[in-house]
């Protein structure tokens, strides 16, 4: 599953080129030679590049949800020089690839958190042709007229769209077709053209469309209403709590990663996401900057996992 900025979207590989400790401190410290980091937010590399004096490269590694990537990390040796920045689509991926029995890795086992980076609110979208202001609106819609043959559209089977997807028909008593399409960007297209009606993403990847009008945005995921669109509602507000999902990327290093290492990255991607530059370019794309423990983010993955396990053992994914 993907979905982190379409900027924050796909999995990259991004190399970190001999992101050293200061000259007197070098010697055999940690890092001594380039860092690989699977990775979706170059916006926080670029910043981490800065800091510390040397280049980051960017070679995309999308595919299957992200797993592609993941399962590169979690192959690495655990000794900081192979990192992931991965997002909500995460927990979904892994625990349907899990539960089809054709998962690469162990996600229980075989990532160690870093920090949640940041903060992305997951909106639903809608075409502006469809009569109907917020996902509330648009089940009764379907409820009152069965001759309405709407779709949704995700960025593939297991996706985080096609979960919610799935979620949403099954609480609101509703019937919708699910449209897999390959990326955010023909998704968006379908939308923006009128032969999609619904779909969602990353708010990063179609704020500046919802803004512009030519997507309606349905509803938000997260916790609370998002500041730069304060009259979109919450899906706890409209009715639907089980479908609250908060969007967030965040950093994984492959487990067993010394605890000093693990620190260390913390301490760079807390210092990046709470630069000024950086906190600037984040709002602009609807993003928050956070920074957490590494606790945090290991946290974050498993309440998600097990928030969604039961509909998506329902779905019966290939």
């Amino acid at each position: 599953m993907r979905s982190m900025f379409s900027k924050l979207k796909q999995i990259c590989t991004v190399t970190v080129l001999a992101m050293a400790l200061p000259l007197s401190a070098m010697a055999q410290a940690y890092p001594s030679k380039p860092i690989k980091m699977i990775v979706l937010a170059r916006i926080i590399a670029q910043k981490m590049t800065e800091s510390m004096g040397q280049p980051v490269t960017v070679d995309n590694k999308g595919g299957a949800g992200g797993n592609i990537g993941a399962d590169l990390m979690a192959k690495a040796a655990p000794d900081g020089y192979t990192i992931m920045m991965h997002n909500l689509s995460f927990p979904l991926a892994a625990v349907a690839q899990a539960l089809a029995n054709r998962s690469p890795f162990n996600v229980d086992t075989d990532f160690a958190g870093v920090s949640i980076a940041v903060y992305v609110p997951f909106i639903w979208t809608s075409s502006p042709s469809v009569p109907a202001k917020d996902l509330k609106e648009l089940a009764n819609l379907l409820k009152s007229n069965k001759a309405l043959q709407y779709n949704y559209g995700s960025t593939g089977p297991g996706s985080t769209m096609h979960v919610l997807g799935e979620a949403y028909k099954k609480e609101a008593g509703i019937n919708m077709e699910h449209i897999p399409f390959k990326g955010a960007a023909p998704l968006k297209q379908e939308l923006l053209a009128g032969r999609l009606q619904v779909g969602g993403d990353q708010l990063s990847s179609s704020l500046a469309e919802v803004k512009a009008g030519t997507l309606k945005a349905l509803a938000t995921t997260a916790s609370k209403r998002i500041p730069g669109l304060p009259d979109v509602p919450t899906v706890k507000e409209l009715g639907f709590p089980n479908l609250e999902l908060e969007g967030w990327n965040g950093v994984f290093a492959p487990a067993k990663t010394p605890k000093d290492i693990i620190d260390r990255l913390n301490k760079e991607i807390i210092a990046a996401v709470r630069h000024p530059d950086v906190v600037k370019r984040l709002n602009e794309l609807g993003a928050e900057g956070v920074g957490s423990t590494p606790a945090a983010q290991d946290a974050m993955l498993r309440k998600q996992m097990d928030q969604f396990r039961a509909i998506i053992r329902e779905m019966k994914l290939d």
